[in-house]
């Protein structure tokens, strides 16, 4: 499976979970970027509850869905609720999969670019 911008692929891999079953099961999905320091979401239509295990400090590449705005997440780095150089959610998430490349190339994902999940 991949990850799709205007310029990059990614390779992405999903977890073994229910809210990550229901992203698989509702692709391709595409949404309009919103940027918060080095997290890209987006909403996509799939509903899901927290899960047991959510949290909100991720490892970078961590692809996350957060079920109050069903949102899409893709967290690289720091965003403006990390306290160090991990990225930290707004709320906790739950985490889907990983993302896998080269992260860096997440910077040039511009504020409303579409993003494709095939």
């Amino acid at each position: 499976m991949q990850l799709k911008t205007a310029n990059h692929r990614f390779e992405i891999e999903f977890n073994d979970t229910p809210t990550a079953r229901a992203i698989q099961y509702n692709l391709p999905l595409k949404g309009k970027a919103n940027i918060w320091g080095k997290e890209i979401y987006f909403s996509i239509p799939v509903h899901s509850e927290f899960e047991n295990d959510a949290r909100d400090i991720l490892e970078p590449g961590e692809l996350a869905f957060y079920p109050p705005m069903n949102a899409f997440c893709v967290f690289w780095g720091p965003t403006p609720a990390s306290t160090n150089s991990s990225p930290r959610a707004a709320d906790v998430v739950n985490i889907v999969g990983k993302i896998k490349g080269d992260l860096s190339l997440l910077d040039e994902v511009q504020y409303g670019e579409i993003i494709y999940i095939e």
